[in-house]
């Protein structure tokens, strides 16, 4: 994942995980303390290539259909 921090470099993020293991985390923003509070900072995420084996991978999609 790569947070895009606003005035700042983007800071990349490794979730290392072994056979077996699963992540779940939030796509869209996800909060960070500062120095003047917390402020909001925006995600990519993706998923790397394997050289062997099988990887299994889902998205799911959660939005406000309000809008």
């Amino acid at each position: 994942m790569t947070e895009q921090r606003p005035r700042m470099q983007s800071r990349p993020i490794v979730v290392p995980l072994r056979q077996g293991d699963a992540v779940v985390f939030a796509v869209q923003r996800r909060p960070v303390k500062g120095t003047r509070g917390i402020y909001r900072v925006n995600l990519r995420h993706g998923v790397s290539r394997i050289l062997t084996g099988n990887r299994l991978t889902a998205g799911i999609i959660f939005h406000d259909a309000r809008k």
